[in-house]
């Protein structure tokens, strides 16, 4: 049977001014942009002790999870080094919504992007309880 192998792209529309926007991905996650205006993500070249994965979820329709965000949709970045990216984030004025937190499967934290869209930021680690914390 065919299915489905991963997350092939992230597609949002943007509110205001896109190239606003992208300049503020750019600066702040560090995205590079290809020719045609999107980034292109390549699982070899994480680093992280996984290898490279997504996680794909539908949240209930009452979950707080994506709040502030009046968003339905929520990405979730991996991140190489969480601490650095907070540290750089809070030079610019960019604070966190919530976090950092360490769960079993990594370091978490999230911020809200300038069209009010809460982004999670992860530095994914192997599952383990010595983790959490």
């Amino acid at each position: 049977m065919a299915k489905v192998t991963g997350i092939g792209g992230v597609f949002f529309k943007c509110k205001g001014d896109r190239e606003k926007l992208v300049a503020w991905y750019q600066k702040h996650l560090g995205l590079e942009l290809e020719d045609f205006g999107g980034a292109i993500f390549k699982w070899p070249e994480d680093r992280a002790e996984d290898k490279g994965l997504t996680v794909w979820h539908i949240a209930d329709k009452d979950s707080a999870w994506f709040s502030p965000s009046e968003s339905s949709f929520m990405i979730n970045y991996r991140v190489d080094h969480l601490d650095e990216l907070l540290a750089q984030l809070s030079a610019a004025g960019v604070v966190p919504v919530a976090g950092p937190e360490s769960h079993e499967n990594g370091k978490f934290a999230w911020i809200m992007d300038p069209e009010g869209n809460k982004l999670e930021l992860w530095e994914p680690m192997l599952w383990d309880e010595k983790n959490k914390g």
